[in-house]
């Protein structure tokens, strides 16, 4: 793990409701950097050390991934919902001593970054969102291209135990095929990446965990968004995507967004899914770009 985060400290914070594993490092302004699924921080292993330069960097693992812990789950799923997880990330950041800052997610982290800008607008100076558009847009909007490009998250979904089974038959088989078929090109993730994604994936209770962060998306997470009424996020969001990307054949990226916010601006980048591994350079400059702008 060193290797991937030089100069990083690793540390364990432990909020209300669970126990976030994290690495830090930097100096300046805090940037909060969010993963999404199936990984872990470590798919931030190539941008955060270059964004140490000029922010003091926070990669967290969320609750259910990764070696943060895995909260029993409830029938409403709301232990996994995204106002739960970003309540995670305040808790986490006050720890390390800040009350604002910038967060950037990607995929499942991206819906965390927008349920903390309009749940804690308070906090989040800017944000950005990664590869996705919104939830409810994506519910509200399938069709047979969406449904195809997004069938996991309608597997999902189905009640305990049937994708914890299937998935659990071969973990590591399930995983890789879900990295390589996301990415544009088959992309080389880094081995020392993929060890770490496939180590910590295997783990029944993450497998668990994940299918109940999807649950959630398709339950409580919904419920959430109708009783905002409309309410927009209130900081500068950036949105970046791949142009060889599933959200950039489906979507109208910023169109998207614009009806979710109020200021709004991005782009798509060359990559796949996985900007930050498919594009790092180009992923690091905007990012740096945008939160010093």
């Amino acid at each position: 793990m060193s290797e991937l985060f030089p100069g990083f400290v690793k540390k364990t914070v432990v909020t209300k409701a669970t126990t976030i594993n994290l690495v830090t490092a930097g100096k300046g302004p805090p940037l909060l950097l969010l993963h999404g699924y199936p990984q872990t921080h470590v798919m931030w292993h190539i941008v955060a050390p270059r964004l140490a330069a000029d922010f003091t960097v926070v990669a967290p693992d969320l609750r259910g991934y990764g070696d943060s812990s895995c909260p029993a789950t409830t029938p409403d799923h709301f232990s996994y919902s995204k106002r739960a997880t970003a309540q995670d990330m305040v808790e986490a950041m006050h720890s390390l001593g800040f009350e604002r800052f910038y967060v950037a997610g990607h995929d499942r982290g991206a819906r965390v970054t927008h349920r903390l800008a309009l749940d804690h607008a308070d906090r989040v100076e800017k944000a950005a969102v990664l590869d996705i558009a919104p939830t409810a847009k994506v519910f509200a909007t399938v069709n047979q291209m969406v449904a195809t490009a997004y069938y996991h998250w309608f597997f999902l979904i189905q009640p305990f135990d049937l994708p914890e089974r299937l998935i659990g038959a071969d973990p590591e088989y399930y995983i890789r095929k879900k990295l390589q078929a996301w990415s544009a090109g088959g992309v080389a993730f880094a081995p020392a990446a993929m060890a770490e994604y496939v180590r910590c994936f295997k783990k029944p209770e993450v497998i668990h965990a994940s299918c109940e962060d999807y649950r959630a998306a398709a339950s409580i997470d919904l419920e959430h968004d109708r009783a905002d009424g409309g309410k927009k996020v209130a900081c500068p969001l950036l949105a970046l995507w791949g142009e060889r990307g599933r959200v950039h054949s489906a979507y109208d990226v910023l169109a998207v967004w614009r009806e979710r916010a109020v200021d709004v601006q991005g782009r798509a980048l060359p990559s796949g899914h996985f900007l930050a591994e498919e594009a790092p350079d180009e992923t690091w400059r905007e990012l740096k770009s945008f939160f010093q702008d």
